[in-house]
């Protein structure tokens, strides 16, 4: 029997994100998750993969505002749901561009001294409708400023199968999934192409491609070989490395930890 065992949410891009005990889901995944973005003086998405410092910035929903603390110092920012400007950027996240707004002159002052770079934050508005890759959608799909794709699933399992080929043992939150459960064999995830969890169907469209993200520690960002030197051994195909699924769905209403995931 598959088990939801976690659900987590990033409401910043590439920010540490948090777990909670039920999600719901939104036409682009779950509600808050990656909503809010920060770029650089071109308009492009900053990540950890450039700026590692990232992970010491958490970002917690409030009932009225997004609350990013840093971890290192206390330190705090509440930002309100609502923009605080109406200027609008064109942005750009891996090779799409789509409208963004600015949230706040405090928003940007406040990440850029945190982070030691010139950065603002943007919020993607419900008008925004960035689809997923065609190649891969069933019926034009939209997502968030996620990398890709809405939703993206992982089995405890594949995690406990790593980690006994590891000196050290990582957690969950280098790989940053959505949807985490419990049951089943390692990676059987690869092969979901179908299932249920209440009565919203979700499909597993491709196979997510690990980047060097993996290899920062999210309590002291420092880059290390692993788990990509392991992975590479037994997880390669094509010169990438794959952990986790990539998820669209179907259907509306929210997801639990305890859900039982229906299979064909």
């Amino acid at each position: 029997m598959l088990t939801v065992s976690g659900l987590y949410i990033y409401p910043v891009k590439s920010l540490g994100g948090f777990s909670l005990p039920a999600a719901k889901l939104t036409d682009r995944g779950f509600k808050y998750d990656r909503r809010w973005m920060l770029i650089d003086e071109n308009n492009r998405f900053l990540s950890q993969r450039e700026v590692s410092v990232m992970a010491f910035l958490n970002a917690t929903i409030r009932e009225e505002h997004l609350l990013v603390t840093d971890k290192r110092t206390g330190e705090f920012i509440m930002v309100p749901y609502e923009p605080q400007t109406a200027e609008t950027i064109m942005v750009s996240v891996w090779d799409d561009t789509c409208p963004a707004q600015r949230v706040s002159d405090e928003a940007d002052a406040w990440f850029s001294q945190h982070l030691g770079i010139s950065c603002r934050l943007v919020y993607m508005p419900d008008a925004t409708q960035r689809t997923v890759d065609a190649n891969y959608a069933h019926n034009k799909e939209i997502t968030s400023f996620s990398d890709g794709y809405p939703l993206l699933i992982i089995g405890q399992a594949s995690l406990d199968d790593l980690n006994s080929r590891l000196t050290s043992p990582l957690p969950m939150n280098r790989f940053r999934p959505n949807i985490v459960f419990t049951g089943g064999l390692p990676f059987q995830e690869d092969d979901m192409k179908q299932f249920n969890i209440g009565d919203i169907q979700f499909s597993g469209v491709k196979p997510c491609a690990r980047c060097v993200i993996t290899t920062i520690d999210q309590e002291t960002a420092i880059k290390a070989k692993e788990p990509l030197k392991t992975l590479s051994t037994y997880r390669a195909k094509d010169h990438k490395i794959y952990f986790g699924q990539n998820l669209l769905f179907n259907g509306s209403g929210t997801i639990s930890v305890g859900d039982i995931i229906t299979l064909p």
